[in-house]
């Protein structure tokens, strides 16, 4: 089947999944001047709505519900968009296209676009069922550790990844003592290169952030069915008032595996963010998608990835053409630090930093000889955004020039 035998403005769209990519999605498919019924099923209460903010500005005070909306209520009556929150989508019947929901409910669909996004993945040891012991993918779990910070109030987290980094950046700003516990030997060690590892280390820990590394971790301690402390392999247990495990996610592919769909690192898609069953798409933290410009697939776990894929789905769909390929970005806050990365650094045999560690602005640039893979820029949006134009156009650039800070980003790119 081409775009073209897809291509009704007036087919029935049914989106599983309202975070990010399924209400982008929604909205991309009435900007592309689909005119059809649009149904968007969401086991949340709450209208699609940005996560990011969730570990810096929602745990800190600085965000409400509604400044994290995608959209405001009013839009999606508006653009006869039909919400289906608190609902949980349970059975595909692929043969009659019929997306069965728990409450005995059904809906029909021309299209379907799965977004069901990813969860936590849990730590198999004793102690993860007690209270305090927390993750965060969910304004819900957001507000419940927000609740659990505050002055003196001791965080540990399992996992040095950028959300917990994150979190305990948060939590010192709000007078809360924070401890990151990682199994490696550096925080970040499987998305960073150990130039970043060190420096946001430093920094967190200048910051009063205490670190335990090559940690492991045995079990949860608990006092009255409450987390009280982290116990490690070697027996010595640090207490705590709240545990927050960020050690990756699990896609939620179930519904596509039950309805026979391809299933690799998530559900596997084309560049169109089409399935095998080619009336369905997956988009988001979910899918397993191709990556051109690295010739290898990927399942990518950010907003500017729900956003292309949503885009990708929703030209599917009416018929259009679909949009350019983008480089794979990503961005993080930690403090007064603002950390963009742009590309992803497969078979990079050299890496440059430019500008001042020390002075918290640099990039780091991964090059593969003369072709630039990834660039990871920290406070240097020059840099992140020449650094990203590079890598899409795939031309051999001038090692010598990158090396230099007194070239500017724009000579370096000519």
């Amino acid at each position: 089947m081409s775009v073209s035998e897809l291509g009704d403005l007036n087919a029935r769209v049914v989106i599983v999944g309202a975070g990010h990519a399924g209400g982008s999605a929604a909205a991309f498919l009435r900007q592309y001047g689909h005119t059809g019924p649009i149904v968007l099923i969401g086991d949340e209460p709450l209208l699609p709505y940005q996560r990011p903010p969730l570990s810096k500005a929602w745990l800190k005070g600085e965000a409400t519900a509604d400044s994290l909306a995608l959209k405001p209520a009013s839009w999606y009556a508006e653009n006869q968009v039909s919400l289906r929150l608190s609902g949980q989508a349970v059975r595909i019947d692929r043969t009659t296209q019929v997306v069965h929901l728990a409450s005995g409910e059904t809906c029909a669909y021309d299209a379907l676009i799965l977004a069901t996004g990813a969860r936590a993945r849990k730590l198999p040891i004793p102690g993860a069922d007690l209270a305090g012991v927390m993750a965060l993918r969910t304004a819900a779990d957001a507000e419940d550790l927000k609740a659990a910070l505050g002055p003196d109030k001791r965080l540990a987290v399992v996992g040095g990844g950028y959300v917990g980094l994150e979190v305990a950046a948060s939590a010192r700003v709000l007078g809360s003592h924070a401890m990151i516990i990682e199994r490696e030997a550096r925080v970040l060690a499987r998305v960073a290169c150990p130039v970043l590892s060190t420096f946001f280390q430093d920094y967190h820990a200048a910051r009063g952030v205490a670190f335990e590394l090559a940690a492991a971790v045995e079990a949860f301690e608990g006092r009255d069915g409450h987390v009280s402390g982290v116990r490690f392999a070697d027996g010595r247990v640090v207490a705590c008032d709240v545990a927050l495990v960020g050690v990756g996610a699990i896609p939620n592919d179930e519904l596509a595996r039950e309805a026979g769909l391809d299933c690799a690192n998530g559900v596997v898609v084309d560049a169109e963010a089409r399935t095998i069953d080619r009336r369905i798409f997956a988009i988001g933290d979910v899918s397993d998608r191709p990556l051109p410009l690295y010739d290898r697939r990927v399942r990518l776990e950010s907003v500017p990835n729900a956003l292309e894929q949503a885009k990708q789905a929703a030209a599917a769909i009416v018929g259009r053409p679909g949009p350019a390929p983008e480089v794979p970005w990503f961005w993080s806050d930690q403090y007064d630090l603002k950390l963009q990365i742009a590309g992803l650094p497969f078979d990079a045999d050299q890496i440059i930093v430019r500008g001042d560690v020390a002075a918290a602005k640099f990039a780091v640039f991964h090059l593969k000889g003369d072709c630039l893979q990834a660039v990871e820029a920290v406070n240097a949006p020059p840099e992140f955004m020449v650094g990203k134009q590079l890598i899409g156009k795939r031309t051999p650039i001038a090692v010598a020039k990158l090396s230099n800070p007194a070239i500017s980003m724009k000579d370096v790119a000519a």
